[in-house]
């Protein structure tokens, strides 16, 4: 049974989440830039509004339901970038939560993206 609605709220809740970790990541910079790597370029702070930013714009461009599929594609890359280049280490050190949830977000980033856009009719 196919469901738009449903699967059209299952899409609004996704982009609510992301979104509310764009906006944790403004809410925190001081906290979550001392978590970005040393070999990381510039002030963590920048990449902390940067990515911020980022979900941020993914997650209008999901609830709005305009360039889904692009942005959502993105998201998960930069996901991705994150699981390898952030919480692989700790991962291996016996902490996966960042790695395992950056992961799930990132394939459910991607099925959204897959999913052809549609309208709610009235």
């Amino acid at each position: 049974m196919k469901s738009p609605l449903a699967t059209r709220l299952a899409e609004i809740i996704f982009a609510f989440t992301i979104g509310s970790f764009g906006v944790l990541h403004f809410m925190n910079v001081d906290m979550m830039s001392g978590l970005i790597p040393d070999y990381m370029p510039g002030d963590g702070k920048v990449w902390i509004y940067i990515t911020g930013s980022g979900l941020i714009a993914a997650a209008l461009t999901i609830i709005i339901n305009k360039f889904k599929t692009p942005a959502c594609y993105l998201l998960a890359i930069m996901l991705l970038i994150f699981v390898f280049t952030l919480h692989l280490q700790p991962a291996l050190d016996g902490n996966p939560g960042s790695l395992l949830k950056d992961t799930a977000l990132a394939m459910a980033a991607i099925i959204i993206g897959s999913k052809p856009s549609f309208k709610i009719k009235k």
